[in-house]
């Protein structure tokens, strides 16, 4: 593949990473399953398959307050992606800090974790297969979660 090709993969692919950050921090749990459509989402333990339970997990799981969000950035970096253009596949790793902050919360790291994707190539446009996530470091979830934080294990 020319040099040009694989970079519009790389960042094809580290939009598809961005817009889950996004979606998570607008509280479109909707868009996020649309994202995850054809795909699974998971801890290191269990997992959800399709749109309609990647928006349940959310909804379930994540805080969302008045103004319709979590209060949340998520800040995913030192991404690498390898891409196999012959399978039409790509294998992408990434760290991931979660801030949160309220009125009554000053801005803070909460977690910080690690995501392992897999994507492919459909109708020429790349998508989630798979994503995993392994939570690192835990600080104070408590008005993030609706659940314990023993779930960012799972």
């Amino acid at each position: 593949m020319a040099s040009s090709e694989s970079e519009r993969s790389d960042r094809s692919i580290e939009n598809l990473i961005g817009a889950y950050a996004a979606l998570v921090d607008a509280g479109d749990f909707a868009g996020l399953g649309e994202l995850f459509a054809e795909a699974v989402f998971g801890g290191s333990g269990d997992a959800v398959r399709g749109a309609e339970q990647v928006e349940k997990l959310f909804r379930a799981m994540v805080h969302v307050y008045e103004d319709g969000t979590p209060r949340t950035k998520h800040v995913t970096t030192n991404i690498r992606i390898d891409v196999d253009d012959g399978a039409g596949t790509a294998v992408a790793h990434s760290y991931v800090t979660v801030f949160q902050a309220l009125p009554d919360l000053p801005l803070q790291p909460i977690v910080a974790g690690r995501y392992r994707d897999v994507f492919e190539r459909r109708g020429g446009a790349w998508r989630f297969v798979e994503r995993r996530f392994t939570t690192d470091l835990v600080g104070d979830v408590s008005h993030h979660l609706l659940v314990g934080p023993d779930v960012l294990a799972r």
